[in-house]
């Protein structure tokens, strides 16, 4: 089994490190800084158990792979990259091979069956950090994180098997999942809070605001007849395997949002994560003004180039009672 990441940041280079260190055979797609760092250097993984380096091979475009038929492709890109990645791989030569997303949200697997047969649902739980080129972390102990794996849109295959296997090979526990979705809402319930983590200072206290986000997700959900689990700290699965430790010399960079403000990466997820309760909300006639105020306020704060943390708790609150 070859496995293909296509987005090589905080997750995919991390699951593409561990993987690699295990020994399977690891191909990266990835972009600009990241792209020039893996292939003059390879990827520098930083963790509980220290710092490994390692070569990584990479390619900035899916023209570049002849696919085989026993590759497995991670696609790992955010929310708002997907149907590009999608459209790459299809003209690239990709038909059934099995496609995994592992990627927050909830859209992306019913996108991603627009373009191929055999796609996979992925609950992602690793507090991975991507900053600088060439350098991932993961705060995950004692393993790197924890997947649920299943396909898409329900039921489990030999696929989801083999992934499972390789990942935990690679000190990351997995575990597969006839429903995956319902994990994925459990988890889009935490990422509702990644736009707050990425406007307020690190020392804000973010609960006040993102338990009233969960509540408008929640009412939602059940008025769309969604279900879904908790997969938060609390889980049980979750505590066994993985819990979030401090690494001396790399404190915790926040959310995947607020990497991406740091980065200037030019867009954020939120679309896909706040936007998708704005989405049902307005679907089935559930008000949700909180979710939808911060999906505006994201694509705002982006195209005005405003960094992370910057907005203080009473102008969020003064926002939330507009």
């Amino acid at each position: 089994m070859r496995v293909i990441i296509h987005g090589v940041g905080a997750i995919g280079g991390v699951v593409g490190a561990a993987l690699i260190e295990a020994g399977t055979e690891v191909l990266g797609i990835a972009r600009g800084r990241m792209l020039a760092a893996l292939q003059a250097d390879g990827i520098r993984m930083i963790s509980h158990r220290g710092t490994v380096e390692l070569p990584f091979p990479c390619v900035a475009h899916p023209s570049e792979i002849t696919f085989r038929p026993d590759d497995v492709v991670l696609l790992c890109v955010k929310g708002q990259d997907t149907v590009a990645a999608l459209e790459d791989l299809r003209a690239a030569g990709m038909t059934d091979q099995p496609l995994f997303c592992c990627q927050n949200g909830v859209a992306n697997e019913r996108v991603a069956l627009r373009y191929f047969p055999n796609v996979h649902g992925v609950t992602v739980m690793m507090p991975a950090t991507y900053l600088e080129p060439g350098e991932v972390i993961t705060h995950g102990a004692p393993c790197y994180g924890l997947f649920a794996l299943g396909r898409y849109p329900g039921g489990t295959d030999a696929a989801d098997e083999a992934l499972k296997q390789a990942l935990e090979r690679a000190n990351i526990a997995a575990f597969t999942s006839g429903e995956v979705m319902r994990t994925k809402y459990g988890k889009l319930l935490m990422n509702l809070g990644n736009i707050v983590d990425a406007l307020l200072p690190l020392e804000a206290d973010r609960p006040r605001f993102t338990d009233r986000l969960k509540a408008e997700a929640t009412a939602v959900f059940e008025a769309a007849g969604i279900g879904w689990e908790d997969v938060g700290l609390d889980n049980p699965q979750r505590k066994d395997v993985m819990q979030i430790v401090e690494i001396e010399g790399t404190p915790r960079s926040g959310s995947s949002t607020r990497q991406s403000l740091a980065r200037g990466a030019g867009s954020v997820e939120t679309d896909y994560l706040n936007g998708e309760i704005a989405l049902l909300g307005r679907l089935h006639g559930v008000p949700v003004p909180l979710n939808a105020t911060l999906t505006a306020l994201a694509a705002e704060r982006v195209a005005s180039g405003q960094g992370a943390g910057s907005i203080s708790e009473d102008e969020l609150e003064r926002l939330f009672a507009s």
